[in-house]
């Protein structure tokens, strides 16, 4: 499929089951890897499909359908390969709600990876803390979320169900795995990382634009540890599809709560603290998904 024809198909508001399969038969048809892990590379953190051997790398211009990613510090390519001894694809760059993608075009990749075989999606994202106690630097596992795009009728799932993927009323309270959480903070003791792993609740907005402080205190009051712009949708897909989710958010800077403050929520500090923190969060990753 030509790049043009590629492009005018991301902006459907659905897809078929015969669209994601085309996706799936050229992945088949051009890598031997046949993965069962699945890593999506948040802002700044596409370092970690760097990790894989025996990689079969392909330019999301290239794949049939397939989205492309607009935002800096999103690579654009898919990589197949095996970390650890598993099988494993890694997304370096994600699709977002506000680079103009409808959400069934965001979470394209995820029924993608269902069909080939993946059984475990991790998904990472640089994020703004909201918790107090959070500090730059910190990773936080997602114990849970806020979807308020979904609150405003953006859901993934909107629309007709194909019981293929799942079933039409998925449950959310599990939406982030126990036994991989468990798994992680095990990891992170092992691995020296425990001091800078914390657990709390995401909350995704839809962006572009960062946080007013008075979204920040009202995300606060809402119970969410951290506040970003993706993820959310992909996990929401996943689980509808069954696959298990574990979520890691890379705190890359702390949200502006007080009128006086002449802190500034801006692009740059957030690649900048992924390049810092992206060795110990690529080596957390690393040996969760060997043990899996």
């Amino acid at each position: 499929m030509s790049a043009s024809s590629s492009s005018s198909s991301s902006s459907q508001c659905s897809y078929t089951y015969e669209e994601y399969k085309e996706t799936v038969d050229w992945l088949l048809a051009n890598t031997h890897i046949r993965p069962k892990v699945a890593i999506i590379c948040g802002t700044g953190l596409g370092g970690l499909a760097d990790l894989l051997e025996n990689k079969n790398v392909f330019p999301y211009k290239d794949i049939p359908r397939f989205p492309r990613s607009t935002v800096e510090g999103h690579a654009g390519q898919l990589v197949f390969g095996e970390l650890k001894g598993k099988q494993c694809v890694c997304m370096q760059g994600r699709f977002h709600f506000y680079e103009g993608y409808s959400i069934a075009t965001v979470t394209y990749p995820v029924r993608v990876f269902f069909l080939l075989g993946v059984e475990v999606l991790i998904v990472t994202n640089a994020a703004g803390g909201i918790n107090p106690t959070f500090n730059v630097g910190d990773i936080m596992m997602i114990k849970d979320h806020l979807n308020l795009p979904g609150f405003a009728g953006q859901n993934p799932l909107c629309g007709q169900n194909d019981a293929r993927f799942g079933e039409r009323f998925p449950c959310m309270s599990d939406a982030y795995n126990k036994d991989l959480a468990q798994l992680t903070r095990e990891t992170a003791e092992e691995q020296s990382c425990a001091c800078f792993l914390r657990q709390g609740v995401y909350c995704m907005l839809a962006g572009p634009s960062f946080e007013t402080i008075a979204e920040c205190r009202m995300l606060h009051q809402l119970g969410a540890d951290a506040v970003g712009m993706s993820t959310v949708p992909e996990v929401v897909v996943a689980r509808h599809c069954g696959l298990r989710v574990l979520g890691l958010s890379l705190i890359t800077n702390k949200v502006v709560c007080d009128y006086d403050s002449d802190e500034h929520a801006n692009h740059d500090e957030v690649l900048e603290i992924g390049r810092m923190r992206t060795k110990d969060l690529q080596r957390l990753v690393s040996h969760v998904v060997a043990k899996i």
